[in-house]
Parts: C-alpha cells; sequence; structure tokens
C-alpha cells in the first residue's frame, strides 16, 4: 500500500522476439542479439523505475512440421550472461531470468542465481518453468521428456533442493527432503543433502547467502497442475490471463490456493503481460492497434496459430475464409515443435472459435487476431495510466509485465508518457529506494529457511 491508502502497482517488462508478437517489417525494430538492444531495454526500464526485466529463452528452435519456424531467433544469447551483463550496466531494476528445471540441476542452478544476486546487489530472479516437449530433451543427456505431471514433481524438488542449497551457507548446514519438507539444521558452512524421487544429491554449497536470502521465484503454470505448484513455491506469478474479468477470476483462484497452501496471499504477486499502444487521441491509439495487429497476424501467421489448436497442418485453408472443417489432433506428434500450446484442451478451443466465428461472421483470420490480441492497453496515456491502475485496485492483478512490437525501443513510450502519471497519482515509485532489493521494491517479506512456513493470515 502506497500512503494514499491504494496498492502500489508492480511494473516490469519482457524482450519480446520468439513470438508472432514482434514486427520484424517495422524500422524501429532492431537486433534481437545484439548487446546494445539489451542494454537499451535495461536503461529504459531502469529510467522508468521498473521494478524487473523478464528474459525469456528457448533451449532448441521452435520447428512447424519439422522446419526450423521463420519467426524465431537464430543466435539469442544466452540468459544468464545477458543478466549478468545488464547488472553491470544498471543498479537497481531487478534481473529475471526463464530457467529450465527439467533440464538443469538444482547445484548449477542454486550457484548461478545465488552468483547473479550477490554481484547485483540482491536483484536476481527465477522464472522456474518445464519443458514439454521431447525435441528440447534431445539436447540434454536425458534424451527425452517428462509427462506433465512428473514435470512439476521434478520443478518441486528442484526448487525446494535450490532453496537448500541457498540456505545451507550459515553457521548450520541444511539437511531436507523435498517430498517430505524435514529441515534439520547439522554440520558445517555449506553442507547440503537432499533426497527425494527426483534427486540425490550431497555436498558443500560454495557460494554465500545473497543480500535476498533467495533470489525472487516467478512461475508461470496456468494448468491446475502449475497452478498448484505456483501458489505453494512463487513470489510471483506471470500470466496471460489479460482481460479484466479473466484475469480477476485468476487472481481470486490463485490466491485462494496459495491460503490453501498455507502461505499468506499477500506474499504472492500476480502479474499478467501486456502490450500497450498509445496515441495523442483515442481514435489515433486505435487506428495505430489496428495497423499493428495487421502486421502481427498476417494471413500466414493467423494459419501458424490456428496450427497450434488444431495440431496439424492447415496451410491449405484459406486464411480469408471460414474455420477449418477439420477437428484438432491434439494426441498426434506435434506439428508445431518447441512452442507451448495455445490451449490445454484443443477440442473446447475449437468449438469456442467456431461459436465466436459464427456469432460476428468472422474469418479464420480474423478469429485468430481477436483471440491472440495482446495489446491490452490501447489509447491515449492517460486512459491507459487509468486502466493499469484500475486493474491492481480492483485486485486482477498486482501490476503487469509490459511488452511492446518493436524492440528495444518499444518500452521508452510508456517510460516517458505513462508512468510519470501512475507516479503522479502516488501508485509508482518516483525513485527506487537505496540499498533496497528486488524483494523489497516488490514489498515481498524475506524468505524463510527452507522448510519453515509462515502462516496464511486470518480469513
Amino acid at each position: 500500500m502506497t500512503s494514499t491508502g491504494r496498492k502500489q502497482i508492480v511494473l516490469g517488462a519482457y524482450f519480446p522476439g520468439v513470438n508472432h508478437d514482434t514486427v520484424w517489417s517495422d524500422p524501429a525494430s532492431g537486433s534481437h542479439i545484439d548487446w546494445e538492444s539489451f542494454e537499451h531495454w535495461g536503461r529504459t526500464a531502469e529510467r522508468g523505475k521498473l521494478d524487473l526485466l523478464f528474459l525469456a529463452e528457448g533451449l532448441r528452435l521452435r520447428t512447424r512440421g519439422g522446419e526450423v519456424f521463420d519467426q524465431d531467433v537464430v543466435g539469442r544469447p544466452d540468459t544468464f550472461t545477458v543478466l549478468a551483463a545488464l547488472a553491470a550496466v544498471t543498479e537497481h531494476v531487478g534481473l529475471a531470468g526463464t530457467v529450465n528445471s527439467t533440464f538443469n540441476e538444482p547445484y548449477e542452478l542454486a550457484r548461478k542465481f545465488a552468483t547473479l544476486d550477490l554481484l547485483s546487489g540482491g536483484r536476481a530472479a527465477w522464472n522456474v518453468v518445464t519443458s514439454s516437449d521431447a525435441p528440447t530433451g534431445e539436447n540434454f543427456r536425458r534424451g527425452a521428456y517428462l509427462g506433465h505431471h512428473q514435470r512439476y514433481e521434478r520443478a518441486g524438488e528442484a526448487l525446494a533442493a535450490v532453496r537448500a542449497l541457498w540456505d545451507s551457507w550459515g553457521s548450520d548446514a541444511v539437511v531436507a527432503d523435498p517430498a517430505e519438507g524435514t529441515f534439520l539444521r547439522d554440520g558445517h558452512v555449506g553442507d547440503f543433502a537432499v533426497s527425494g524421487n527426483q534427486f540425490d544429491i550431497a555436498g558443500r554449497f560454495t557460494t554465500p547467502r545473497s543480500p535476498q536470502g533467495h533470489p525472487v521465484v516467478l512461475q508461470a503454470g496456468e494448468s491446475p497442475a502449475g497452478r498448484d505448484f505456483a501458489a505453494a513455491s512463487a513470489d510471483a506469478i506471470f500470466s496471460r490471463y489479460q482481460k479484466f474479468d479473466e484475469a480477476r477470476a485468476f487472481y481470486d483462484d490463485v490466491k485462494a490456493r496459495v491460503r490453501r497452501a498455507g502461505r499468506d496471499p499477500d506474499e504472492v504477486r500476480i502479474l499478467p503481460s501486456a502490450g500497450v499502444v498509445l496515441g495523442d487521441t483515442a481514435a489515433e491509439a486505435r487506428e495505430r492497434h489496428a495497423h499493428i495487429h495487421d502486421l502481427q497476424v498476417d494471413p500466414w501467421t493467423s494459419i501458424v496459430l490456428a496450427e497450434m489448436v488444431w495440431n496439424r497442418d492447415l496451410s491449405a485453408y484459406d486464411p480469408d475464409g471460414p474455420l477449418p472443417d477439420v477437428e484438432p489432433t491434439p494426441d498426434a506428434p506435434k506439428w508445431i515443435e518447441g512452442r507451448a500450446p495455445l490451449t490445454q484442451d484443443a477440442h473446447a478451443t475449437v468449438a469456442a472459435w467456431r461459436e465466436l466465428a459464427a456469432a460476428h461472421g468472422y474469418s479464420l483470420r480474423d478469429t485468430v487476431k481477436h483471440v491472440v490480441d495482446r495489446a491490452v492497453f490501447v489509447g491515449t496515456p492517460t486512459h491507459v495510466a487509468d486502466e493499469i491502475d484500475r486493474y491492481v485496485q480492483d485486485d486482477a492483478s498486482d501490476g503487469f509485465i509490459l511488452g511492446s512490437h518493436v524492440s528495444p525501443s518499444g518500452l521508452d513510450e510508456v517510460v516517458e508518457k505513462v508512468v510519470p502519471i501512475l507516479q503522479e497519482r502516488g501508485v509508482f515509485r518516483t525513485d527506487y529506494t537505496p540499498g533496497a532489493t528486488l524483494r523489497d521494491n516488490l514489498g515481498l517479506a524475506s524468505p524463510s529457511r527452507f522448510g519453515e512456513r509462515r502462516p496464511a493470515v486470518a480469513s
């Protein structure tokens, strides 16, 4: 809460490029692999006093029908290397990296994030993701992938093990069983032993406890298993639910799961992704948005996005014609590999799309454009500030992770035109607090040691 009694808004920024949102043909669109792009993005976020930078990562180039996907980024640098470099040119903004728990080992994860947190003065965050496709597994010794339920079992044990290692540097060692939640102290500085279904490791951790205690943990699960994992484990949750009613329903559901997990709901931040399109007038903003969205979902892209739902080749269909008259094949081999599915239930999604198209006379492309539009906030800077504030004050979110159709300069407009309005209203910081960690900026309490829980607040 601010001094005005209103909720403080959390704002982050994600670096786009591995999806249809990026408009490569825009003259302002820059490189997605050159250091100058990441530096501009990071410095802009810090100039706007944003809470964190959010960097996605893919472990394998996506393919469509076995061929490399033409909208992917070839040569994207490693997440940790980029974040470490950004730590050197920024002082306050948080540094969140998306790193896979399925194919990385707890010791490596713990050491890299603890190191980033130490070198950045307490600004590191880990977006914990799992992997859902076999081709990614081919890059690793496992040579395969885990089923949905096993992925979250491994993720839960990996996170518990990482936290045990972070806590092992002190006067006592940590001996932890992630499956049972046991927590014992004995031994020497850095000693650890972790045993569960996925891991059986022991040794001595070499990295001191970081300024935050634990780097901030983010998660983005949308399935029931993913929501439960996030509710039990995450400090912040990255969401794709952007329309107000859907966002508030997700917010209420996850906060209830947090309480059932024995945690205080006020200690978890819900942060949907959001695009912003600004104009000097509402009409100008709408016109600009229509132009951008036409470029984002061109005829070919609309076919590809539909294929992600149908899981089959739809190239024979006219994007300006009706929706495909065939049924989806969710159990068939993946037609598009390396990208998370657009839906958990393909048959229900196709039925909903057909109902939408029939009600509005939409073509295939019209339908896809309607469904995948991520420009949540379209209008004048004042209108956009109004809407961001409304979502937060009315408990549809705790803030947003902002993206743009161009990078690295797409964030500039928001920082220059929208952030000052939020600051004037007293719902967003006018400056960083000296010495504050990312946890401090997000309003999160210092973490308990592994296995110790703070009780949920009384209802």
